[in-house]
C-alpha cells in the first residue's frame, strides 16, 4: 500500500495571462489531515482542481494513492466540497445527495442506509425533505459536506468547508472532521480561519504567487518564532533600554504595573540564552517569576510570512 495519500512533484499550471502555480511539492500521508493555505488568489484552488481531476498540470505529476489523479481509478478515492457550491435549488436535501450515491455509483440499498444518516450527521436531517431553495448559505454548506462523504471516501478535499456559518455550526463540523480523521479519512483543507486549521490539521504548507513558501509540522512551524514572555518584579523602563544596548535582544514590555511588576516578550535563540537574559535581569536587580516559550498563533505565523509581500497580479 502507498504510503502516501497524496503526493505532487513539481506540479506546475500554466495560463496564457501566465496565472497558475509553479514547481509545488507536497507529501500526504494516509490519516493526516493537510492545511493549504495562502491568501486570496495565491493558487490554492488551481492546485486542488489538479488534484481532483478538473484540469491537468503543464508540468509534473500528482497521484492519489499511487494512482495518477485526474484518472478514474484516482477519482473514485475522493470527496470534493467546493466552496459555497450551489446545488439544484429544485431538488430536496435528500435528493441531492441520493443523486450524488448515484453518480458515485451506489445501489439502492446502501443509498438508503448512508443518505439519511450523512443527513443526520452533518446537522440537516430534519431539513432533509425541504427545497435546496429554502437552504441557508450554511445549510448548502452541510449539504455539500454529506455529498462529499456518500461515496466514503479515503480522501477529502474541503474548500472553506465552514464558510457561511455561525459559530455553533464551526464548531459542529470543526468536531465531525475530528471524527472523521479519527476513523483514518486523509483530509486536505483549504480554509481562512486558521483557528479550525491549527485545531484540526497534522502539516500545512503555505502558498503565495503560486509557489510553496514553507510546509511542515504545525507544532514546528508555531514554535519558529523564538519568543519568550518573561513576569519579573523590579521593573522599570530603563531596564528595557539597557537590555536592548547590552544585548541586542529584539525586547518589548508587554505589561507593566505601579507597583514594578511587568511582563517582558524577548526574542530568544534557545533555553541557553534565555538562560542567560535570565542571569543578566537579576544581575539588574529583578525579581524573576515566571518565563516560558510563547507558542505562535497560527494567523500570527501566517501574517508574519506573507507580510511585506505584495498581493497584487497573484494567482487564481
Amino acid at each position: 500500500m502507498n504510503a502516501f495519500a497524496i503526493q505532487t512533484e513539481s506540479l506546475t499550471k500554466r495560463y496564457p495571462n501566465g496565472r497558475g502555480c509553479s514547481d509545488v511539492t507536497i507529501t500526504v500521508r494516509e490519516g493526516e489531515a493537510f492545511g493549504f493555505l495562502g491568501p486570496n488568489g495565491a493558487g490554492k484552488s488551481t492546485c486542488v482542481k489538479m488534484l481532483v481531476g478538473l484540469i491537468f498540470p503543464t508540468e509534473g505529476r500528482a497521484s492519489l494513492f499511487g494512482q495518477e489523479a485526474g484518472t478514474v481509478e484516482a477519482r473514485r478515492l475522493i470527496g470534493y466540497l467546493p466552496e459555497l457550491y450551489r446545488y439544484q435549488e429544485w431538488l430536496t436535501g435528500d435528493e441531492v445527495v441520493r443523486l450524488h450515491a448515484k453518480l458515485a455509483g451506489l445501489g439502492r440499498e446502501e443509498a438508503n442506509r448512508r443518505v439519511p444518516e450523512l443527513l443526520e450527521r452533518v446537522g440537516i436531517g430534519l431539513r432533509s425533505r425541504d427545497r435546496v431553495k429554502g437552504y441557508s448559505k450554511g445549510m448548502q454548506q452541510r449539504l455539500g459536506l454529506a455529498c462529499a462523504l456518500v461515496a466514503d471516501p479515503r480522501i477529502l478535499f474541503l474548500d472553506e468547508p465552514s464558510s457561511a456559518m455561525d459559530p455553533i455550526g464551526r464548531s459542529e463540523v470543526r468536531q465531525l472532521l475530528h471524527e472523521l480523521k479519527g476513523q483514518g479519512k486523509t483530509i486536505f483543507l483549504n480554509s481562512h480561519l486558521m483557528e479550525d486549521v491549527e485545531a484540526l490539521c497534522d502539516r500545512v504548507a503555505l502558498l503565495n504567487n503560486g509557489r510553496i513558501l514553507q510546509q511542515g509540522r504545525v507544532e514546528d512551524v508555531l514554535l519558529q518564532r523564538p519568543l519568550w514572555r518573561l513576569r519579573i518584579g523590579g521593573y522599570a523602563p530603563p531596564l528595557l533600554d539597557w537590555l536592548r544596548a547590552e544585548t541586542g535582544i529584539a525586547v518589548r514590555e508587554s505589561e507593566a504595573a505601579a507597583d514594578g511588576s511587568a511582563v517582558l516578550e524577548a526574542e530568544l535563540a534557545d533555553e541557553e540564552q534565555a538562560g542567560w537574559l535570565h542571569s543578566l535581569l537579576i544581575g539588574q536587580g529583578a525579581t524573576l517569576y515566571e518565563s516560558a516559550r510563547v507558542r505562535t498563533k497560527l494567523e500570527e505565523w501566517f501574517v508574519t510570512e506573507l507580510s511585506g509581500k505584495s498581493h497584487r497580479g497573484e494567482k487564481a
